[in-house]
């Protein structure tokens, strides 16, 4: 049976964290930098994302998502440096293309901003499994409806990645070609996606169906078979990571007041 969530429990300290505290860090991870706005905090960031990655021997899941967001980040600094305003210092040249210093630095920061948010959100989604977080949510007073939610998040991408791999596979078996030249690929696109798009609203109404049997809406007190306590060190994480969020904050009200 395929997996339909990114998470996997390799047994790493990481995994065993409270879901509520890798919460917290993706927020602080995304947040303090944003607020502070200076490279040093996004690359402060960066390393920290990628530390924790690396301990959490996940570093090697999110290296697409690094090799993606670079992809992303190369285009921004094409775009944002080669067109500088009027007035703009030109930083350097090659050949008749002009660099200019302005693009160039607000390219750098937007960069980095992505890769630190896409790098927080995987810290938090490779090593947290959804029904746990979806779970601690209801149990601390959230909507079951909003705890569904953000699971389904967690898991709509891996669905639709394994939805896609099993129409392929049956299609690759029936005689379609698949694989080869771009054009061959963009001829097999549109009997791919449509299946799949098909069958990700049939999954969705069975779903909503199979929920409402359950007695997903009613109005009742749920119980539930295990509980995610917190050890020390997570309630210990979670006020420091608060703090630092605070400390940013008046860190650049003070700078703007002054």
């Amino acid at each position: 049976m395929k997996s339909i969530s990114l998470y996997s429990d390799n047994g790493t300290w990481l995994c065993r964290v409270h879901p509520f505290t890798k919460v917290m860090y993706a927020v602080a991870a995304i947040s303090v930098p944003l607020i502070l706005g200076s490279l040093w905090a996004f690359a402060a960031a960066i390393i920290a994302d990628l530390a924790l990655l690396a301990s959490g021997k996940v570093l090697r899941r999110a290296r697409a998502l690094i090799v993606f967001s670079f992809t992303i980040i190369a285009t921004i600094f094409i775009v944002r440096s080669l067109f500088g305003q009027e007035g703009s210092e030109i930083m350097f040249s090659i050949g008749p293309v002009n660099v200019y210093r302005e693009g160039f630095m607000i390219a750098l920061r937007t960069g980095l901003n992505i890769l630190s948010m896409l790098l927080a959100f995987a810290v938090l989604v490779l090593t947290t499994n959804p029904q746990d977080l979806s779970t601690e949510m209801e149990r601390h007073g959230f909507s079951p409806r909003f705890s569904y939610v953000i699971s389904s998040v967690f898991n709509i991408i891996p669905q639709m990645m394994g939805t896609m791999s099993t129409i392929s596979d049956a299609q690759r078996s029936r005689g379609m070609e698949t694989e080869g030249s771009l054009i061959t690929r963009m001829k097999a696109f549109i009997p791919l996606i449509t299946p799949v798009v098909t069958s990700s609203l049939i999954t969705t109404r069975e779903r909503a169906m199979a929920l409402d049997a359950r007695g997903f809406g009613a109005k009742i007190k749920r119980t539930y078979p295990e509980t995610r306590e917190k050890h020390r060190g997570d309630t210990a994480a979670t006020v420091i990571l608060a703090l630092i969020v605070v400390l940013s904050i008046l860190i650049k009200a003070a700078l703007w007041l002054s």
